[in-house]
């Protein structure tokens, strides 16, 4: 019998409900578990969370609640083979793919534990030195950092079950803040095991962590005034987050990550035969199928100088020519499917709409899986299109592809290529390639106000950077317009969405009295 991934809402499981969606092997069609529909209870379950689970991890130091995650790092590594078992079904990856999902998840909450263990015994977080407000400097103004007087609202995509979750639920339960977690449902199996050894653990308080896992009818509506919500995934949906009532009139805090058409430019001078031109190639190839092309991150527009637009072309084809495709549970295969048969459908729409501007320059549609079924696995090969004359492109500047396909724009120089990777409205990170430092840092520069991340890369770091797509917990992720106009992790910038800034007004006297304890912030 196939498991029933139940919801937990006021610190009890829920039994299953008569509606049910089974998740289904993307790769053989098998069903795997199932989940229900609305939750029940939902108002009760928030209310549990804010008055239980909040007051509870504030009696707590930041010191004791870092410590805390790192026993949740200790429970997660122990059950890291069923985590990968999982998420080789239930998405499809291969295990260097699921690493970067399941590893990724400890690593930052990790990183998390140790940042937050600097803050030993702290209860309270001081914002900067005192302001003097009057001319004997007596009366004086503290901004202090109080945790939020709600929860944390999490509905995640489903491209990341497991860091997806645990790189926001880090820097929430670190403040002190309760959550609520609301996984993609096609993917959900993943982080409902995580949640469940985790609360099986008895590390965490009552209240505070929940999951939801079927439909997400009536979660906004069960919002307060004083939670925070953090969406990723479509823009279209991320519009309707937008104009629902507990953000729009109940001024709901909410960070927004959606849809990114991500850029990496080949710099003028990285020539063919240049270790940066090789370091790109590499480097692009890897961005198309890790965990087949989707990743939010994900490199969608290469903008290539015109005179290397062939050469690129040729060395990206060669390599992606030799990636395998398949069943991840063959140890030849090192791409494996989409999430989902409607994501398979989803890419294959998005290359039709692509294909009106773009030349095909590589594809590997004609080779079937490795140990797949092409009628039931959701297996696409990875592939390369190409506008010779990148001003020429628009749809592939307005039409993300969620999957392993990236396209090639060529471009005249410098200038232009800055002027390109700016159609893209908006990214969460664009790198370049290149062995002009002066160039490289006039260029990171302009791009910085249209991306969250700038990622440069020249053959002194060419093998120790962190990767394009790769998210560091010490960076921020995010990124402005078509992005979603949202920040999330970056060290402690990241405790800032889970607290509320305050300025307390008052003699220096009465400011002395504040708790002995509290620590100097900064982000």
């Amino acid at each position: 019998m196939i498991p029933y991934l139940n919801n937990y809402l006021g610190g009890a499981w829920q039994g299953a409900t008569s509606a049910t969606t089974t998740l289904l092997d993307p790769v053989t069609g098998a069903a795997l578990a199932q989940v229900g529909g609305p939750a029940d209870g939902l108002a009760a379950g928030f209310d549990f969370a804010r008055s239980h689970g909040a007051p509870a991890l504030q009696a707590m130091s930041y010191g004791q609640r870092a410590a805390m995650l790192g026993e949740v790092v200790k429970v997660l590594q122990a059950n890291r083979e069923a985590y990968y078992d999982i998420s080789l079904a239930n998405s499809g990856t291969t295990k260097a793919d699921s690493a970067v999902d399941i590893e990724g998840a400890c690593f930052t909450l990790g990183y998390y534990a140790k940042i937050g263990a600097t803050l030993d015994s702290s209860s309270l977080l001081l914002d900067g030195s005192p302001a003097m407000l009057s001319k004997d400097q007596l009366f004086q103004s503290q901004h202090v950092l109080a945790p939020v007087r709600g929860l944390a609202l999490f509905i995640n995509a489903f491209n990341f079950p497991a860091w997806g979750f645990w790189e926001k639920a880090a820097p929430a339960l670190l403040s002190g803040v309760p959550v609520v977690i609301k996984p993609a449902t096609v993917t959900a199996w993943l982080t409902h095991r995580m949640v469940a050894d985790v609360l099986a653990s008895g590390l965490l308080p009552a209240g505070a962590l929940s999951i939801v896992c079927g439909s997400s009818a009536g979660l906004m509506d069960a919002l307060g005034p004083f939670d925070v919500l953090s969406f990723t995934g479509s823009a279209d949906t991320a519009a309707l987050v937008r104009s629902h009532r507990a953000v729009a009139r109940n001024s709901v805090r909410a960070n927004i990550e959606a849809d990114s058409l991500n850029c990496s430019i080949l710099g003028p001078d990285a020539i063919p035969g240049s270790a940066e031109f090789d370091l790109y190639v590499n480097e692009l190839v890897r961005e198309m199928t890790t965990k087949s092309g989707q990743r939010c991150t994900a490199v969608r527009r290469a903008l290539v100088p015109a005179a290397c637009y062939d050469a690129v072309a040729e060395a990206v084809s060669a390599k992606l020519a030799q990636v395998t495709v398949g069943n991840p549970r063959n140890l030849d295969v090192r791409m494996g499917a989409l999430v989902s048969r409607e994501q398979f459908e989803s890419v294959q729409s998005g290359l039709a709409t692509l294909r009106g501007e773009a030349e095909l320059l590589h594809s590997g549609a004609g080779r079937e899986p490795v140990d797949a079924d092409p009628a039931v696995a959701c297996c696409v090969a990875p592939t390369l299109l190409g506008v010779r004359e990148g001003e020429q492109a628009k749809l592939v500047n307005e039409h993300e592809v969620f999957g392993p396909v990236s396209t090639l724009l060529g471009y005249r120089d410098g200038a232009h290529a800055l002027a390109l990777a700016h159609r893209g409205h908006g990214s969460l990170v664009a790198s370049v390639f290149s062995g002009d430092h002066a160039w490289m840092a006039r260029a990171a520069t302009e791009l910085a106000g249209s991306h969250g991340r700038v990622h440069l890369v020249s053959a002194d770091v060419g093998k120790t950077h962190t990767g394009h797509g790769n998210v560091m917990p010490a960076s921020v992720h995010g990124g402005p317009g078509r992005a979603g106009g949202g920040e999330e992790l970056g060290g402690m910038r990241a405790l800032g969405f889970y607290h509320r800034r305050t300025a307390l007004q008052a003699s220096a006297a009465t400011l002395q009295h504040l708790p002995q304890n509290a620590t100097r912030w900064n982000s």
